[in-house]
């Protein structure tokens, strides 16, 4: 499945969020991740709009997420970015040329679209089963402190 850029962009601002405390600019995340940021603010629009993120505002604002970390999954980041459309879709191409399937035979979906559909409700239930929470403990698994070099970096941007 091939995603957006803003995607990853997402995740790892969500994740940064799912550990602060206090609100984060939207200019602090794009630093922090060195992106664009411009196109960084469209995706927390996105991610506001979706209800996964608010804004807060005022001298000390930035975003929160609207949730605890551990009830935002990564498909809910997904979704919220790239929309809630198939991957695949499928163009009914069996009914087309000189050998065209019509009929009874297409009521039913033919063999290309039911892998394709189980391929993507194995992708989306894997996104779902990782939370925003989950991602945050695998960095501090892998990286011990990593967190914590993030919330002093936060801290010295405002």
């Amino acid at each position: 499945m091939k995603m957006s850029a803003g995607v990853e962009w997402a995740l790892h601002c969500c994740t940064v969020l799912s550990t602060a405390t206090d609100p984060v600019p939207v200019a602090a995340l794009a630093e922090l991740h060195g992106v664009s940021k411009t196109y960084l603010a469209k995706h927390m629009q996105a991610l506001s709009g979706a209800g996964l993120i608010h804004a807060v505002e005022g001298r000390d604002g930035g975003y929160l997420l609207s949730r605890p970390g551990s009830d935002v999954t990564v498909y809910d980041v997904v979704r919220a970015i790239d929309g809630p459309e198939p991957a695949f879709r499928c163009t009914e191409i069996r009914q087309r040329g000189p050998l065209a399937t019509t009929g009874e035979a297409c009521k039913v979906p033919c063999g290309v679209a039911k892998v394709m559909a189980n391929a993507e409700l194995a992708w989306r239930n894997s996104l779902r089963a990782v939370t925003l929470a989950d991602l945050a403990a695998s960095v501090d698994a892998s990286s011990p402190g990593a967190w914590d070099g993030v919330r002093t970096w936060l801290a010295r941007t405002d």
